[in-house]
């Protein structure tokens, strides 16, 4: 360890020493990405070319970018609430230039009108409450009206930007949650649903009356695929498995062709399709991200090329103002750093324990959502998983840091490991073990993975390091998901807790979850059950206790108790088993004033210097050594909370609050 990270610790050690009350600290804001990035060709006021950019972020919301195609200049024009942090929807009007945007986590209808750019980005208020928190797709009739689809309720909203007046047509599908609306040139209107049963929908624009056309596919059925567009002549279509379509008024046309997406092509799909092409503006210029999602996702830089092959490519900066991502987790490394995620995109930042040296490092794989966990092998190499598909990337910190999806990368993307698992939940190292016929199991990680989604039954699966073989389990309850998983030295076995929740965009079909026993030598449960417990929820996280007994956390995620409602879902709990008996020795609910659990609970409950520690959003508290007896050992002041846990190193605890990096330090 370097000299200045030394003093930096003595003097964090020092302060501690006379403090008689828990010491909190910020270390900074590790990383200022952006999300849900997407460019916005168009005409002017004036005419001439025009490119527009939108981006998410955390610490001062979503914001639109007006480029300067001459010096990459951008005026920055930043949502007006805090709420409004992720564009989820977008959509630049041909007709008036005019950008409209729909803001998640509140569900507005946010607008910019290059033409009058001093109002900046205006907020039109709610698109349909919370039927529509989450805006999917934004498209426009030819008469000028704007169709915005929504999140949980599929919903439909038509926006009058003559009377400012919003009219609600109500869930298009009684099962699924996503909406996605296109309108063609001769006025159809039609919807994707998504992701339990993908279908089309038609819609009446006059009145708002629908219905489904064509095949009803499911997500389980890699030979079934929709695929909804609009094409180069303006025109719907729907390509599938049973043929191809135009979608023409309330009814589909088989064709024997169809044209190419209208660029910019954002999927209304039953797969996401990344942006294809790009459109041309007036002049002929094509922009497109010169450092995007095929890089280093840090969009600094755009590339303008011409039709006209005798105008010479170029790349102009950009000069907006980021202020920062939410961290996802936080990890000790096997290198004595402090390692985490932010979430959407996913980057990787680095620092020393005082927090000196803090640096985003970038990627960590091709995904670029968030890593849901890290683990440490016993030769220092480091592993990611990562959302979307799960995918696994490994790291030597004792190398420099290049990602790649090569041999030589490091990280390495060595990608999925099932076709079934998206979030990466639970993380544990398996040491090596010795089979009874004398052979060696070499170090495995295992992980817990919640499944794609509009689908149930997640996976257990493991990865060999050393010879990158690996292996999957499904459904080991049906209908159930690996949640939480704590390897046991004593008995060499893997506990894995369950949990109820299926893919996003589904509604749980399992009652309780479970406990399971694995053995990694022979691949295979030996217990699955309750301990005892009675009424069964999600085991959501899991620590080690003294004696072999472990510390479990039972209760729901916000999306499981959200379907469930809060007197199903009851109180989360504490429960101190004993994994060798299969028993329970005691167990306590969590009191109410300790406050609503944080979104992330994977990493609510861990072992901490002297004892088993866990958080809600309000308080950090202790569980006294063989009871389940708590106590609070630091309340959040007003404003104030905890959102992510991490490592403990001596008695202080690294935290996070939205897309701060803390510790709290013990008196």
């Amino acid at each position: 360890m370097t000299f200045p990270r030394l003093f930096g610790l003595l003097c964090l050690s020092l302060a501690s020493l006379f403090a008689t009350e828990p010491v909190v600290r910020d270390l900074g804001v590790p990383i200022k990405a952006v999300n849900w990035v997407r460019l916005h060709p168009g005409r002017g006021p004036d005419g001439k070319a025009s490119l527009l950019a939108s981006m998410g972020q955390n610490n001062g919301g979503l914001f639109v970018l007006d480029i300067d195609l001459a010096t990459g200049h951008c005026r920055q024009f930043n949502a007006p609430g805090s709420k409004q942090q992720y564009p989820t929807a977008s959509f630049r009007s041909t007709r008036t230039g005019v950008l409209y945007l729909g803001s998640h986590t509140d569900g507005h209808l946010l607008r910019y009108d290059p033409a009058h750019s001093d109002r900046g980005l205006e907020d039109l208020g709610a698109i349909d409450g919370d039927h529509a928190t989450f805006p999917t797709g934004i498209t426009e009739t030819p008469d000028g009206l704007i169709w915005i689809g929504g999140y949980p309720d599929c919903s439909l909203t038509r926006f009058d930007p003559a009377t400012s007046q919003f009219t609600h047509f109500g869930m298009m599908d009684p099962t699924d949650k996503y909406l996605y609306p296109l309108c063609g040139a001769d006025g159809t209107l039609a919807a994707l649903t998504r992701v339990v049963h993908p279908h089309l929908v038609v819609i009446d624009p006059k009145t708002g009356v629908h219905q489904t056309v064509g095949p009803v596919t499911s997500p389980e059925d890699k030979s079934q695929r929709l695929l909804f567009y609009k094409g180069l002549d303006g025109a719907l279509y729907l390509e599938t498995q049973a043929g191809n379509f135009r979608v023409r008024g309330d009814r589909l046309e088989p064709v024997a062709y169809v044209p190419s997406p209208l660029p910019p092509f954002y999927a209304a799909g039953s797969q996401a399709i990344p942006f294809r092409d790009a459109l041309p503006m007036p002049d002929g210029t094509v922009a497109m991200w010169d450092d995007g999602d095929d890089g280093a996702g840090t969009f600094r830089k755009i590339r303008l090329t011409s039709t006209n092959p005798t105008v010479a490519p170029r790349v102009i900066p950009l000069d907006w103002h980021g202020d920062g991502s939410n961290l996802f987790v936080l990890h000790l490394g096997s290198d004595g750093n402090i390692y985490g995620s932010s979430f959407l995109p996913e980057h990787i930042f680095r620092c020393a324990p005082d927090g000196s040296g803090m640096i985003n490092l970038g990627r960590c794989s091709l995904m670029l959502g968030e890593a849901y966990t890290i683990g440490n092998f016993s030769d220092g190499t480091m592993v990611f998983g990562s959302y979307p598909h799960a995918n696994i990337s490994l790291y030597d910190p004792r190398r420099p840091w290049r990602f790649g999806a090569d041999a030589d990368g490091n990280p390495r993307d060595i990608g999925r490991l099932d076709e079934v698992g998206i979030r990466p939940i639970g993380m544990a190292i398996a040491p090596p073990l010795v089979k009874p016929d004398g052979t060696t199991v070499h170090e495995r990680m295992w992980a817990a993975n919640l499944p794609d989604y509009g689908t149930w039954g997640g996976t257990l699966t493991w990865l060999d390091p050393k010879t990158l073989a690996s292996g999957s389990h499904r459904n080991l309850i049906p209908d159930c998901s690996p949640f939480s998983l704590l390897w046991l030295p004593g008995l060499k076995q893997l506990l894995v807790g369950m949990s109820i929740e299926g893919g996003t965009g589904t509604r749980s079909k399992a009652q309780h979850g479970a406990f399971i026993l694995w053995d990694p030598v022979n691949d295979r449960p030996l217990y699955t059950g309750d301990f005892g417990l009675k009424n069964m929820p999600d085991v959501i996280a899991l620590a080690p206790a003294d004696h072999g007994r472990v510390y479990a956390l039972l209760g729901h995620t916000r999306y499981t108790a959200d379907q469930l409602g809060a007197a199903a879902a009851g109180a989360t709990r504490v429960a101190l088993i004993d994994p060798a008996t299969h028993t329970v020795i005691a167990e306590t609910p969590l009191p109410a004033e300790f406050g609503r659990m944080p979104e992330q609970v994977q990493f609510s409950l861990f072992r901490g210097p002297d004892a088993t520690y866990g958080i809600t959003e309000h308080v950090l508290y202790r569980v006294k050594p063989g009871t389940c007896d708590l106590e609070i050992v630091w309340r959040a002041p007003a404003g104030d909370q905890l959102d992510i846990s991490g490592p403990w190193i001596g008695k202080t605890l690294y935290f996070a609050t939205g897309w701060r990096l803390r510790t709290l330090t013990l008196p």
